[in-house]
């Protein structure tokens, strides 16, 4: 057979790989990662996705997970135990806050949320056994931004892993590591990979010790991804750069749209100078902001509904991060396992709509938005 030197790397769909007899066995033991066994251990293609991200985000290493849900578990687990106690921002996606206090709860995990009026100022809310601190970068769907570096600043001085979701940001827009954060997760599903064809998650550590959990915490409860999925995320991930360029721009001509219009009523964006946290992702985001942006018609479900039918391209698809623009609708999707009162406290209310802003040219979604607009 000729040698073969392919550009792109190949798909390993194998749950195995083979050894020529107990010697080869024995040197997949003596040299960790130099060669293959079992592709829930590692595969070649999870790895590549791995390394690249981890390149992105300049951390020790990285680890993928099977979803973005099963990389905030990972990252948490590998940190906590049975008996331990977690901070979480209370402006958080509605995922991570079901899985503390649904599941995490139930074998032993305590979580305290923290007010976004406490969240530099949350020496009271601190335990003996407080182990962490999980926080995002831009929080879901109201685009608070945190400001990592004084965060991680707050959380060290207590000896308290700070994680952070980076997955609305992109290492493109933000790198928590370099800011001070011990751990960032990603939902690979939305930007890194970026075509909404992948079920994919990420953890990026900047400790050896807290990978090696990672890892552990990956392999022995089955949070593995496939090697096809590794295969389209990654090459997903090599037109990152390009696409949260478009994303952004898109975003920031719509929210200056949205702001302007009468019959919207507020426009969560911070690169609008009226956002309160403006000057701090100018700073920490290299004067890039983010495809995501929420914005709030009048509280009426009705009136939300004759926007959706109105749109003739724009979906309404709970997800987000695609080449393609979608909304989503907080109150009824991604924060419905939170409490009503949770909700209107962080302002989650029934007017309220989360825009993906994909990257197709932004003439197109200004016609849609002004047509669905026009219904209310």
């Amino acid at each position: 057979m000729p040698h073969i030197k392919p550009k792109a790397t190949p798909i390993f769909q194998t749950s195995v790989f083979t050894f020529d007899d107990l010697n080869e066995l024995e040197l997949y033991f003596e040299q960790p990662g130099q060669r293959y066994m079992y592709s829930r251990y590692a595969n070649p293609n999870s790895d590549e996705l791995a390394n690249e991200v981890n390149k992105l985000e300049g951390g020790v290493g990285a680890i993928v997970t099977s979803s973005g849900m099963s990389a905030i578990l990972t990252a948490i687990l590998a940190i906590c135990k049975a008996g331990d106690h977690v901070l979480c921002a209370e402006e958080i996606y509605g995922g991570s806050a079901a899985l503390l206090t649904q599941e995490l709860s139930r074998i032993g995990i305590e979580v305290t949320y923290v007010p976004s009026e406490a969240t530099y100022s949350f020496d009271e809310l601190v335990k003996p056994n407080t182990r962490l601190f999980l926080a995002e970068t831009m929080s879901n769907p109201l685009l608070m931004v945190f400001d990592i570096k004084r965060l991680a600043t707050e959380t060290h001085k207590h000896n308290i892993k700070l994680v952070i979701d980076n997955t609305f940001a992109t290492p493109i827009v933000t790198k928590p590591l370099g800011l001070g954060a011990d751990i960032v997760i990603h939902s690979v599903t939305k930007y890194l990979s970026g075509h909404s064809d992948v079920t994919a998650g990420v953890v990026i550590c900047m400790a050896e010790e807290d990978l090696q959990r990672v890892q552990k915490v990956m392999l022995t409860y089955g949070l593995n991804l496939s090697p096809f999925e590794s295969w389209l995320a990654a090459r997903g991930l090599k037109t990152l750069r390009l696409r949260m360029k478009q994303h952004c721009t898109n975003a920031q001509t719509i929210a200056e749209f949205l702001q302007g219009h009468p019959k919207v009523e507020q426009v969560w964006y911070p690169g609008l100078h009226k956002h309160p946290q403006h000057q701090l992702a100018k700073e920490q985001g290299s004067g890039l902001y983010g495809g995501m942006l929420s914005f709030r018609i009048k509280d009426d479900k009705e009136a939300v509904n004759r926007f959706m039918q109105g749109l003739k391209h724009i979906p309404f698809a709970p997800s987000l991060a695609g080449v393609s623009t979608s909304i989503s609708y907080p109150l009824g999707t991604s924060h419905r396992a939170l409490t009503p009162e949770q909700q209107q406290k962080i302002g989650i209310t029934a007017g309220v709509i989360r825009l993906s802003v994909g990257i197709e040219e932004d003439e197109e979604l200004l016609t849609d938005l002004v047509r669905g607009l026009a219904k209310i």
